[in-house]
């Protein structure tokens, strides 16, 4: 344990010290009662890093009467997942004792390795807990994950990350040289964590336990003793936790999230919120285009012929965005956004194409009416092609079956 990150020393035993995810693990809530029982049941556990994913797991290990086998889809293979099911097996044959088989970052098993637990869950040999931050319904094979409870974590408030820190702090006073014992091998001192350190840290860490703990023990380590005491301050704490990381996968749920954060604040006509998400996606490192060609698609679908100069706006900053680059065309993505976010709405010319697409997909295609088709020959003017056709007609052009339908409702 001497080597172990500090988070790794400090991961909670018990139900009773995990913090976080009461809509899930608070007193009478399923999850809960599942572990308490001893009855576990598949399950993905599906949020953020740092959440209390694989310390729920280990919490659960300690506490089920089931043997519980481990296993890192990031460093694993086919072949150690086969010996582990092997195991399981013999284990059942002389014991009748079952197997909990916890698969951490489940999601980079691709599909076919996901398909190799298949039988083996639906038959009993082990019950399956993974883990993964990413979306499980894309992420994990449908007939695996049909057969399991699928339990969604959130990130940590900052009052809860406080609480950890609080836990942590005592822990490590009541016990120095066991969670530092580089620091206070020859040193007898107190670890005081100020008020504005523990709030920065809190904060900054945006709900990761984990950061948190890294936070506290690299301020440890670089803190000075002084009169007994190892304080550490705002100052240090900001430095410890570094700078702040925008946490965004643009192939996941956080590039998903962001741009339909983006979409329904403008369509929410709330500049304010939608020039943050401009703004997370961007410092991210998201691409440009991507979010202009989105925002170019806004001005056509949801605002339309309410006012044409936004689709022209839009495309004029696609050019810019071109043109400059990035950090030099934010401004110009930022004006759009404030534009189309104040313009207004209307969604007609999308319900009306999407209309007519419909018809077009589900309903007969009538044959195109004789006096609109192109008539290049004489041999198609005389079968009646463009006979009678005339500039400004009144009369109905739809096809026959589709007379008097109502795609565009203007007036």
């Amino acid at each position: 344990m001497d080597n172990s990150p500090l988070a790794e020393k400090l991961r909670p035993g018990s139900l009773d010290e995990f913090i976080g995810q009461e809509h899930i693990l608070g007193k009478d809530k399923i999850l809960r009662r599942i572990i308490e029982s001893d009855r576990i049941i598949p399950m993905i556990f599906w949020g953020p890093p740092g959440s209390g994913k694989t310390t729920l797991a280990k919490i659960i290990a300690n506490l089920s009467k089931s043997n519980f086998e481990y296993l890192a889809a990031v460093s694993s293979g086919v072949g150690d997942a086969r010996k582990i099911i092997e195991k399981a097996k013999e284990e059942f044959r002389n014991t009748k004792k079952p197997t909990i088989l916890f698969i951490d970052e489940i999601h980079r098993f691709n599909k076919s390795q996901q398909d190799l637990f298949l039988p083996y869950v639906e038959d009993g040999t082990v019950t399956l807990i993974g883990a993964t931050t990413e979306n499980p319904s894309f992420q994990v094979n449908a007939p695996l994950l049909s057969r399991a409870r699928v339990f969604h974590f959130r990130e940590l408030s900052e009052e809860q990350i406080g609480r950890l820190l609080d836990n942590a702090v005592k822990k490590i006073n009541n016990d120095l040289q066991r969670y530092f014992p580089k620091v206070f091998l020859k040193n007898k001192a107190k670890v005081i964590l100020l008020s504005g350190a523990r709030d920065a840290i809190a904060k900054l860490c945006e709900g990761d336990s984990r950061d948190a703990y890294n936070a506290l023990e690299l301020a440890v380590i670089s803190a000075t003793i002084k009169n007994g005491q190892l304080k550490i301050d705002q100052k240090l704490a900001e430095e410890s936790i570094q700078q702040k990381f925008i946490r965004y996968d643009k192939g996941a749920d956080g590039h998903f999230d962001a741009i339909s954060a983006l979409h329904k604040s403008l369509r929410a006509s709330q500049p304010d919120a939608a020039l943050h998400y401009l703004a997370r996606m961007i410092e991210a490192g998201e691409d440009p285009l991507y979010i202009v060609r989105r925002l170019t698609r806004f001005a056509s679908e949801d605002i339309g012929l309410a006012d044409s100069q936004a689709l022209i706006l839009a495309t004029s900053v696609l050019d810019t965005v071109r043109f400059l680059g990035l950090p030099e065309c934010s401004d110009a993505i930022a004006e759009l956004v404030i534009y189309l976010s104040k313009a207004p709405k209307s969604r007609r010319v999308d319900e009306a194409y999407s209309a007519a697409r419909s018809d077009v997909q589900n309903m007969r295609l009538d044959p195109i009416p004789l006096k609109i088709r192109n008539a290049p020959t004489k041999l198609m003017k005389d079968f009646g092609f463009g006979k009678n056709y005339k500039m400004y007609d009144k009369e109905s052009l739809l096809p026959e079956n589709l007379k008097g339908k109502r795609y565009w409702k203007n007036d």
